[in-house]
């Protein structure tokens, strides 16, 4: 019960819980950078523009090219 609770998900989409853990990790601290650039934007418009937009295009092209190669039939 308690493995399946660390290792379910990351098995599902075709990673250890190592490997799932460094992409989540990894995903977590660039929406900190992101969450970071739009608040500054919010607080002075002319700032950071692009910045938080950019940021969630390129996770997300991240995911998708990641779960489309790595998926398991």
């Amino acid at each position: 019960m308690i493995k399946r609770l660390f290792t379910a998900h990351p098995t599902s989409v075709g990673e250890s819980y190592g490997e799932h853990f460094r992409h989540a990790l990894a995903f977590s601290a660039t929406m900190f950078v992101g969450a970071a650039a739009c608040l500054v934007h919010a607080l002075i418009p002319s700032m950071c523009q692009r910045t938080g937009s950019g940021i969630i295009a390129r996770l997300h092209d991240r995911m998708v090219v990641n779960r489309t190669t790595t998926r398991q039939p």
